[in-house]
């Protein structure tokens, strides 16, 4: 799957305008809230608060058209809880953002 970086903010643009201020205040709440479900995710002791935190993820991913992060938030939420591999991938992937 490919990683479009523009994706982010040609939602953003489509929402608001072509309003560059608003639209990198808008990417940083998303930044922010991003790594808030990470650390949902790293918080989680169960399968049910692992699962939960990755559908959070991945409705967010999916609000802002972020859709490799979507892809590896469906898959964390079909993987076992606090599976280490699909959080290093999710991590990269919020760092490319």
């Amino acid at each position: 799957m490919a990683y479009d970086p523009g994706a982010i903010d040609a939602a953003l643009a489509a929402a608001v305008g072509d309003e560059p201020a608003l639209i990198a205040e808008l990417r940083g709440a998303f930044i922010e809230s991003v790594q808030r479900g990470v650390e949902g995710l790293e918080a989680a002791q169960d399968h049910d608060g692992w699962q939960a935190a990755a559908f959070r993820l991945k409705g967010l991913a999916a609000s802002f058209g972020a859709v490799r992060l979507m892809a590896l938030a469906i898959e964390a939420s079909d993987a076992p809880a606090c599976d280490q591999e699909v959080l290093r991938r999710i991590k990269r992937a919020v760092e490319r953002l």
